[in-house]
């Protein structure tokens, strides 16, 4: 019997959210991912996956109706940007966000199927800014968020961890789970950055109450910060709520030399998060996990850090 191979979700529309030139959050993010895994030979190796299109259902597991009615109504106006944040909009960008929340979706199926081993979702455009209300920070829905609520409606799921690492706080992430026990959000990031969250003091309130873990840093920071965080605060976090799928916002504008973060992550040092994940998985989920492209700025830093992210994957 054959290992599952990795799983990769890839689709040519994701080039089709349009920002405009100079923009940071470009197309060629995803193109220059893809092109690196070929060049290395890891592509072929990895099993391709499909993105559907995320539902308003889907989406409403995360966001107001309000909410979801503003995004529609500004992109079929033709506006240049969201009304509600700081995120270019195209003729294309519902459509297309959409499909990354949906590629999150389609990962899931895979990884609880059995499919795949593990997942990583090649999307844009990024998601974990947006908050129920309001898309900002270059994201229009909660890829992450819409694909935990997703994996305890469909398929029975009931703990959840997300895990983030992307240089920015996930402060919709958080906004989505603040008071929910049944998901853990662990988040290390840059402080002070966009957009401001992120305190360690935030921990959560309800029935969340102690489920949202805060690793901010200062810039400079780099692996003892946050490798160190990741084995000595999240993995026994991990170890006491037990999580039955883990989920990744892969933000690689963590890594060195990015143009909007000032951490110093090598690529190592992403395989080295990447193993962390793994091992909680394998300890409490059956393997499943599954990660989402978030950040990345530098074209050439971004491809090596997701090839380094996708090579740990498969290990």
């Amino acid at each position: 019997m054959t290992h599952p191979a990795t799983g990769l979700v890839i689709a040519d529309a994701y080039v089709e959210h349009l920002t405009g030139d100079g923009h940071p959050e470009q197309p060629a993010r995803v193109t220059a991912i893809i092109e690196r895994l070929e060049a290395e030979g890891l592509l072929e190796r990895c099993r391709r996956i499909e993105p559907k299109s995320a539902t308003d259902a889907d989406i409403l597991r995360c966001h107001t109706a309000d909410y979801l009615r503003i995004a529609s109504d500004d992109v079929a106006d033709g506006e240049r940007s969201l009304s509600t944040g700081d995120t270019r909009i195209s003729p294309r960008s519902l459509e297309i966000a959409r499909l990354a929340a949906g590629g999150m979706i389609a990962a899931v199926d895979a990884v609880v199927a059995g499919d795949v081993a593990n997942a990583f979702a090649v999307v844009r455009p990024p998601g974990h800014h947006a908050t129920p209300k309001r898309g900002m920070g270059f994201c229009l829905f909660n890829n992450v968020a819409i694909a935990a609520r997703y994996a305890q409606a469909v398929h029975g799921i009931r703990r959840v961890l997300i895990a983030d690492w992307d240089v920015h706080h996930g402060n919709g992430t958080q906004d989505i789970f603040y008071e929910d026990g049944s998901v853990l959000f662990f988040d290390t990031h840059q402080h002070p950055l966009y957009p401001g969250t992120g305190l360690a003091a935030e921990t959560g309130r309800g029935a969340g109450a102690g489920l949202t873990i805060n690793c901010p840093f200062p810039a400079g920071s780099g692996r003892k910060e946050i490798v160190g965080a990741f084995r000595e605060r999240l993995l026994p976090a991990a170890e006491r709520f037990q999580p039955e799928l883990v989920l990744v916002s892969a933000g690689f504008d963590s890594r060195i030399d990015d143009p909007l973060g000032s951490f110093t992550l090598t690529d190592d040092d992403f395989a080295d998060l990447t193993a962390v994940v793994r091992e909680i998985a394998a300890e409490h989920a059956g393997g499943r996990l599954v990660s989402t492209l978030e950040g990345g700025y530098s074209l050439a830093g971004l491809a090596a850090a997701a090839t380094s992210h996708v090579r740990a994957l498969m290990a």
